[in-house]
């Protein structure tokens, strides 16, 4: 199976233990690069692996999800989903059940199908996919993710990202889906009010559509387009105003080339994780 590419890459991965003496055991991390994380953790904790995983190899990575608009929201996923047992948003979720303390894949995939209906990961344009298809595992029907997250199958590719405003060609691609260049514009085409220098603004991606807009308006847009503007900060897919094509947040957000650093932090912080962000920034790099 031929690896899908994809640029600005931030993911979240389960390895699986296949050392006899080990076997069956499990690990999450974040990575940028998911070829080179498994080489790393494989090679040992001289080579950038991770204590935890040093010398209790081999390991295979079975399971990513990506899709994160950024490093900080893909770092709250996977300290969320290795301790969901302290994570505020998770302290309903039942912990392992009997038939699960030998099997700690099927613990982990329950954890995952929860997490992904909760907030503020289901407003996310995720995608789960399964590296090693012959570990895969369907969702139950009461804990499938959102229809707008998708399920995909076999490996990846990280792919440098070109400079903003360059078209992506492929020749595999629909023409719909090919961001083009668009015309310089100086006002937002939802409130008309002219571009700021600090503005941070969104653009469709569709082929000949030169919607321009600040993203607070974009997503007011979208929020209401969808009746669901109480209170509500991020939206899911929507409409676009002027070519009226359907797209995803999470799409316009990475066409954008992630303008979501430019945005202050919406949800709040979990208390114990931050000194563990920077060890896994570290570590990845």
């Amino acid at each position: 199976m031929s690896a899908h590419e994809i640029e600005d890459f931030y993911g979240v991965y389960l390895l699986y233990n296949l050392n006899p003496k080990y076997k069956g055991r499990t690990y999450i991390g974040f990575t940028v690069n998911p070829n080179r994380r498994i080489k790393q953790h494989n090679t040992g904790r001289h080579a950038g692996g991770a204590k935890r995983t040093d010398g209790k190899g081999p390991w295979e990575m079975i399971l990513i999800v990506h899709g994160f608009p950024n490093e900080i929201s893909a770092l709250r996923f996977e300290w969320a989903w290795t301790y969901p047992h302290i994570s505020r948003r998770l302290r309903n979720v039942v912990g392992k059940r009997k038939k699960e303390l030998l099997y700690e894949c099927v613990f982990k995939f329950r954890i995952l199908s929860e997490m992904l209906r909760i907030g503020p990961w289901k407003r996310l344009s995720l995608t789960v996919r399964w590296l090693k298809q012959e570990y895969q595992r369907d969702f139950l029907p009461e804990l499938s993710p959102p229809v707008h997250m998708a399920i995909a199958y076999g490996p990846v590719r990280i792919k440098k990202s070109k400079e903003t405003g360059s078209v992506k060609s492929s020749s595999t691609q629909n023409n719909d889906d090919i961001p083009v260049l668009t015309l310089p514009t100086s006002k937002c085409y939802l409130c008309f009010k002219k571009f700021q220098t600090e503005d941070t603004t969104v653009s469709c991606f569709h082929r000949r559509c030169m919607m321009v807009s600040h993203i607070t308006c974009l997503s007011k847009h979208f929020l209401q387009d969808a009746g669901d503007d109480r209170g509500q900060l991020m939206p899911v897919e929507g409409h676009c105003p002027k070519c009226k094509q359907p797209v995803l947040w999470g799409d316009v957000i990475r066409h954008k080339n992630g303008c979501y650093h430019n945005l202050e932090e919406f949800e709040d912080v979990e208390d114990s994780d931050e000194n563990h962000w920077a060890n896994q920034l570290q570590e990845e790099t």
